[in-house]
């Protein structure tokens, strides 16, 4: 079977997989921005923003980031007036969790345990938060925006409101289908003609250092490239083709988490004055300790576990 076919097939596969996921999330959350929902869990968790150094308000973006996409999250903060530290926070927190219902559908496909998307993220985001608020004493004055995108009219009854749900579902699945069939025949080129043994022997003092083995090197290029949701499929095909073992899949997802789409969700806070090379280095140093510290503490469990073993067997 020829490259490009079994390109095709798996891209095929992986993009109904992954569709499954995608559209009906896309399209129910796209309803329930029209719900009193969303303005319930902003009431909920607007007591707990002090405590995150932010402002009662601040919990709009969090709540419009985590249920919809960074974009919405910037929407939310461009129509707020906010200090750049409280942006900076902000800006620091979505990008540990933000699109939370597509990524941790996608994450649960590839076999990491749902305690752990929600744990990682949701702890990732707390903590630097407060880091940042005791950490950093400047900040105070009130953030100036850049560019500010066009806001989009409000539907106009519940015709139009399913009509975006589908419209916004369906654009999810083009997008989908544009970025993974491609990326999967040009994986299935690298297979087939052994680059991908040679892209990972290159990155192997990467995946070494955060306790994976060089087959889960893919996996890493398609997360810090194009994301998780989108990544996930080049996940699912290794976890499957390349031998990538659960506990290596889920050592990738938890470096991802803290620094995945480093250009597009680095550079979409520009607009808001955030110092991005700082929001950079945090995701990545934060990336490598957490995985090397979840990675040592397993092996060591690994270790003892197989001792216990040894000793109930003699």
């Amino acid at each position: 079977m020829s490259t490009l076919k079994k390109g095709l097939i798996a891209g095929g596969k992986t993009a109904w997989s992954l569709s499954k996921v995608i559209f009906p999330i896309t399209f129910i959350v796209t309803i329930l921005q029209f719900t009193p929902i969303l303005p319930w869990l902003i009431d909920l968790i607007e007591p707990l923003m002090g405590i995150l150094g932010l402002s009662g308000e601040a919990a709009i973006p969090l709540v419009l980031g985590n249920f919809l996409n960074l974009y919405a999250a910037i929407a939310g903060i461009l129509s707020l007036e906010l200090t750049v530290k409280e942006v900076f926070i902000l800006a620091v927190m979505l990008s540990f969790a933000h699109n939370m219902f597509v990524e941790t559908g996608v994450a649960l496909k590839v076999g990491v345990k749902l305690w752990v998307v929600l744990a990682v993220r949701f702890g990732l985001a707390i903590v630097s938060a407060l880091v940042i608020r005791f950490l950093w004493n400047g900040g105070d004055e009130i953030a100036k925006y850049g560019l500010v995108p066009t806001q989009t009219p409000d539907p106009n009854g519940w015709g139009e409101i399913l009509l975006l749900g589908l419209e916004k579902a369906g654009y999810g699945i083009l997008q989908l289908l544009i970025i993974v069939i491609p990326l999967m025949i040009i994986v299935q080129y690298l297979r087939d003609y052994h680059y991908l043994d040679k892209l990972s022997n290159v990155l192997s003092p990467v995946t070494k250092v955060i306790g994976v083995k060089p087959n889960a090197a893919m996996t890493l290029v398609a997360g810090l490239v194009i994301g998780l949701a989108y990544g996930a499929g080049v996940m699912i095909q290794s976890v499957k083709e390349d031998g990538v073992s659960k506990k290596d899949a889920t050592l990738c997802f938890i470096f991802l988490v803290a620094c995945h789409a480093v250009v597009e969700d680095t550079l979409i806070f520009a607009p808001l004055g955030v110092p991005i090379l700082y929001l950079l280095l945090i995701r990545l140093v934060t990336a490598f300790v957490l995985t090397i510290i979840v990675a040592f503490i397993w092996n060591k469990a690994e270790v003892k576990a197989l001792n216990r073993e040894v000793v109930r067997t003699e």
